[in-house]
Parts: structure tokens; sequence; C-alpha cells
């Protein structure tokens, strides 16, 4: 079947700020993607074109596809490619080129009358991703909260996705009751955690306080991550924090103490996003999940010098960082090929879209990192709990690092 029609239309995220979502058709079929934005974003990903390109873009874009075959992902992909011409997708957007991609093959899905995951990840796609909750915030997603961007719980007890999720949505409410508890009002950030004018070191303390009356509850154990995103707080010298500055022998050292103090499971970019020999002396130092997201940007050029030099052991996968599924998928084998984890990850700006609760699944990915609460997150979950309850032989993911 061919690609009949490709239609860019202009749509919200999460912000509130201006998007692009891309609907494609065939037959009778008809499927769409819409793009999330980053707040701390890598320099080396696929550029964002501003959607007042709109009608320019949709110009090259569909004269390109229209005609090709809707199960040809390869060669449309490539094509998105050429006629872009760039490698950072700045002519027509790495937004305007993974939402065509995305949509293609989600049309390709119901063609087939198969669910994404198995259309992407082949028919013996059956372990679930932990989800991977952010519940306190700060850096780019909260002003003022703390200087870590992310304090993440993964309930790494749990037996089934359903459950993985209610005890992280119990987590978040029992932190909200421990911030009333001590007197400290919290608001929601961009990913709806709770932002707090409080310390790093406090919000770890509100989080072990309130696992430990989810765990006596639910009998599910959870585990501790950050989201350092250290390149927000890099000078070009030193990192700097509310409280204090480090050297990058000082940061890995304070890297190192966290997850010892507090049993960290996932520590992602930890380092500034060009340090992979920091990175890599860091990994050698923890035996947890060392993740780079602004360092490698679902790039195979910047994960195979990451390979080379041991920096890292787990990948954070974005598509819309990239541009492209094709190139996603690469992304995903050469990292698990080199004994790599994967997790699959929204962005702040999210919206109600949720094919990435599929390629999770597709990718055998170890961690979904899609929020908590909020109708953009819960869109993510939902599916993934619907995608559960479909399978004949559903499992949760061996966690290695456990």
């Amino acid at each position: 079947m061919l690609i009949e029609d490709l239609v860019y239309r202009i749509v919200f995220d999460s912000r509130g700020n201006k998007t692009v979502e891309c609907e494609v058709h065939s037959a009778e079929f008809v499927a769409s993607a819409i793009a999330p934005a980053g707040a701390s974003t890598g320099t080396e990903e696929a550029v964002v074109k501003d959607v007042s390109f709109i009608e320019e873009v949709q110009d090259k874009v569909s004269k390109a596809l229209v005609g090709m075959s809707v199960f040809d992902q390869y060669e449309i992909d490539r094509t998105l490619r050429e006629i872009d011409g760039t490698q950072n997708f700045s002519e027509i957007g790495g937004n305007f080129a993974i939402t065509a991609s995305l949509a293609i093959a989600k049309l390709a899905s119901q063609i087939l009358g198969i669910p994404l995951y198995m259309y992407v990840g082949g028919a013996f796609a059956s372990e679930l991703p932990y989800p991977l909750g952010n519940v306190i915030g700060g850096g780019a997603h909260a002003k003022g909260s703390t200087s870590i961007q992310e304090f993440l719980v993964i309930p790494v007890g749990a037996k089934n996705f359903l459950n993985a999720q209610y005890a992280n949505a119990l987590t978040h409410k029992e932190i909200r009751k421990e911030f009333d508890k001590r007197g400290i009002f919290a608001a929601k950030g961009d990913e709806g955690a709770w932002a707090a004018q409080i310390t790093d070191e406090e919000a770890f303390e509100i989080i072990k306080a309130a696992i430990e009356r989810v765990e006596s509850e639910t009998g599910i154990k959870m585990r501790m991550g950050i989201d350092v995103a250290a390149t927000e707080l890099w000078n070009g010298k030193e990192y700097v924090y509310r409280d204090k500055k480090l050297t990058t022998d000082g940061q890995i050292a304070y890297m190192a103490e966290l997850a010892d103090r507090y049993n960290l499971l996932f520590i992602e970019d930890p380092l500034h996003e060009n340090d992979f020999e920091g990175f890599a002396e860091l990994t050698k130092a923890v035996s947890c999940m060392v993740c780079g997201d602004d360092i490698f940007v679902t790039n195979i050029n910047r994960i195979k010098k990451g390979i080379e030099l041991s920096s890292a052991n787990t990948v954070l996968i974005k598509p819309n960082q990239i541009g492209t599924l094709t190139d996603t998928f690469r992304a995903v084998k050469l990292s698990k090929d080199n004994g790599y984890e994967v997790v699959v990850s929204h962005r702040s700006g999210e919206t109600e879209d949720e094919t990435i609760a599929h390629l999770a699944v597709a990718f055998n990915a170890t961690l979904i990192k899609t929020g908590v609460v909020g109708g953009e997150r819960i869109a993510k979950l939902n599916e993934l709990i619907r995608i559960e309850s479909e399978m004949e032989h559903a499992s949760m993911v061996k966690i290695r690092r456990l």
C-alpha cells in the first residue's frame, strides 16, 4: 500500500508551546504522530525547526514521500535525510522528520492489524520496561528548586506494569504528604514532579521516607535514581550548585558518594555532554546504571565514541533527538550489541502521543522514563498497561544492575 497523503498541522505540547503533528493516509487508514520538545537539550540533537515553516516543509516532505510504500521504513527514512541534506536535520527540522517517520510506521502497523510494538520489535516482543518516575524536580524543569534536575523512583519489585505504575503514583502522593508534614510548600514542575525550595540532600531524605511507606504498604521494593543534567551546571570550569562548586574530580566523587549513600540504581548525565573520560571514570567507580542523554543524543557516532572509551553503561533513547525511526533503531542496536542497557524517554514538553510506550517494548528497554502523573505522561503509562493486558505471555524485563 502507498502513502496517499501527508499533512502537517500545528498543535500544542504540555507547556502550551506550539509543536507539529504529522498525519498520513493510505486508503481508509490514517495515523499520526506529534513531536515533543525538551528543556535541557544536547547541543548535538537534531534541530527543531520553527513551526512557522510548516507549509514550506510540508511541500518538500509530501512531494518526496507520497507514492512510496508504507512498509518501506528504511527507504522512507533515507528519503527524509536526502531531502534535508544535512547531518542534523537543520533544513526540514528533526521535529518534522520524526513525526513523519513515526506516523508512517504507525500507519503500517494499523494496515497490518498488529500493534506498533510488534511491527517494530517482532512477534517475540513480550517484556515490559519498568517505569522510571520523576517525583521531585529542579534544574531547567523547575527554577529555584533543587540543583539536580530530577529525582527518580523505580519500582524494581513490581511483578507487572500495572503494579509498577501504582507504586510510582503512590510514591508521588506520599512525597506530597511528606512535604506537608515538614511544612514545605511544593508546586509541580514541567513533568508533574514536585518542586520546592529545598536542597538536593533534603530531596533524597524526603523520597527515602516516602518510599519506605510505599514499600510497607505495597510490598514492592523501590529504588532511587537521579538525572543530574550536569551540562546545565557546568560553567566551563566547574559544576555550580546552589551551595557548592565542584571540579570534575569533585563531581565524580560526589556522584559516587550519592550512589553509595542512597543506593542509587540510576544516574543520568552526571557530567557535562562532552566529558566522555569523566563518564568512564564514574562508570568504573559505581555499580549502578550510568546513563548518557546529552552526551549521546541517540546518535550512533557519539554512542560509538562512548563505547570505545567505556563511557557509561546505559543509553537514553529519544527518537526526536535523531529524527527518524531507522536511526533510533540503529542507536538501540548498537547500544545493546555492546552490552549497554536502553532507556526510552519522553521530553519535558510532551504530548498525548503514546508512541514511545510501543517503542520501549519493541526495543526491549530496561526502563521507560515518562513521568508519573499528568495526562501527557499517563498516556504512555496507560498504553503500556493496555499492551500488557493484550499480551499472552507478558513479563517485566530483567534489570541487570540490581
